[in-house]
């Protein structure tokens, strides 16, 4: 197959696309905080998943030395973990997994692959490209190692080398995997349209209820960061329409239905959404929601509750210092959010870290250093309002009237409503300095 330049024009995108089929699973934009890894294989989801797990549980106890066995049940425990996000499934997968390579540690690359996946799922981004690589190195066509190595490679800030793994991913196995990853590479580098051209190309394609939903919520996702709202809210609930149990969607529906006005509706979602999968980025998105309306204690709640769940998170293996800096820079102390993102932006130079290391050192007072980490934010082109309006109050600090108006004025311009409650300040500070 003729390779696809991730980079090209959209009539070249669809020509690409067209020779193949299907659809994916990759990183969440700037409104998801927690990535998801994609699994070795592409278990079963829900209720399935669960009779799965059971099933292989029950043929370990008759043939406990079934390494494929065991890597097939570690991946179910990691992509239960997701769909759940229960943590405690993260050592049972550890240790699934690991017993499939004790048991076969010569060319076992779905063991390999599960084992990155898993560290992808913990926010261990280089040991997951390591995993990978090593899977890779078994197996060049194992389709399956090449998504977590995208992945893993766009979390650690690896451009380049993230976009040649995405374009591998497309020449070995044009599906659902590699289209959505493709999009979301695409959509990063400031290409919207492109992203979406690929996401409608695997809706197409698309046939079980939850790659269907998964898309229809991707989609929905480009039309809201760029402040199409009711089209976002109308995307979400197709998505939900294809599968009710798709609890992403029934948060960017409360996303959207917040963004418009509907308050009451916006909280009984985030809500739902929470006690079905408790992540923080829903707990912190409810909270906020909460303190723009005044719900003091009830933000407080949520915080709380956003807190006791990286506490569970980290008690099994996961390193989330990205989640808990951005919470502590907003609500807590920033002192705290500079040093547990100077710690991540160690481990990784991705722009999610840039932009919130930013905004906590402004936090700090610290805007030279901020401004300077701002701008590697915004370098490759995503169309982020959220970046926008953090580089404009940094540059609003350092005394740089004109250039703090235009990103204030982009951000806005992007999307009115893009926070409940940084847009709100987005306009009193442009207010400010237009007066």
């Amino acid at each position: 197959m003729r390779r696809l330049p991730l980079l090209l024009t959209t009539a070249a995108l669809c020509t690409g696309l067209a020779c193949a089929g299907g659809l994916t699973d990759p990183p969440p934009t700037p409104a998801a905080a927690a990535p998801r890894a994609a699994p070795p294989a592409a278990p079963p989801a829900g209720s399935a998943l669960a009779a799965a797990i059971g099933a292989d549980q029950q043929h370990l106890r008759a043939r406990p030395e079934d390494a494929a066995a065991w890597a097939r049940l570690g991946s179910e425990y990691v992509e239960q973990a997701r769909l759940t996000a229960d943590a405690s499934y993260y050592p049972k997968a550890d240790e699934a997994l690991h017993r499939s390579l004790a048991l076969a540690p010569a060319g076992n690359t779905d063991a390999l692959t599960g084992l990155g996946a898993l560290a992808n799922a913990r926010h261990l981004f280089a040991e997951a490209a390591d995993h990978a690589g090593r899977a890779l190195a078994a197996a060049p066509l194992h389709w399956q190692a090449w998504a977590v190595l995208t992945d893993a490679r766009t979390q650690l800030g690896d451009d380049t080398g993230a976009t040649d793994a995405a374009q591998h991913l497309l020449d070995l196995h044009p599906g659902t995997a590699s289209f959505t990853r493709a999009a979301y590479d695409l959509e990063q580098h400031g290409r919207p349209e492109d992203a979406r051209t690929a996401l409608q190309r695997a809706l197409t394609d698309a046939y079980d209820p939850a790659d269907k939903a998964f898309c229809l919520h991707q989609l929905a996702e480009l039309d809201r960061n760029s402040g199409r709202t009711a089209e976002a809210l109308d995307g979400y609930r197709r998505a939900l329409a294809a599968d009710p149990a798709y609890t992403a969607a029934l948060a960017g529906q409360a996303r959207a239905e917040a963004a418009l006005g509907r308050t009451d509706d916006a909280l009984a979602h985030y809500a739902q959404a929470a006690a079905k999968v408790p992540l923080p980025q829903y707990l912190l998105e409810l909270g906020e929601l909460h303190e723009s309306l005044g719900h003091t204690a009830q933000a407080a709640e949520q915080y709380r509750l956003l807190r006791a769940e990286a506490d569970l998170a980290a008690a099994n293996g996961v390193v989330d210092d990205l989640t808990l800096g951005q919470f502590e820079a907003d609500h807590g102390d920033p002192a705290t959010a500079v040093r547990l993102l100077r710690a991540e932006w160690d481990r990784r130079h991705n722009v999610l870290v840039a932009d919130a290391l930013a905004w906590a050192l402004h936090r700090t007072g610290a805007d030279g250093e901020a401004l300077d980490l701002a701008d590697l934010a915004l370098a490759h082109g995503w169309r982020s309002a959220l970046f926008r309006y953090h580089r404009g109050e940094i540059e609003r600090a350092l005394g740089r009237t004109e250039d703090a108006r235009t990103d204030l004025s982009q951000a806005l311009a992007a999307d009115p409503q893009f926070d409940p409650l940084r847009a709100p300040r987005a306009r009193s500070a442009l207010a400010a300095l237009t007066s």
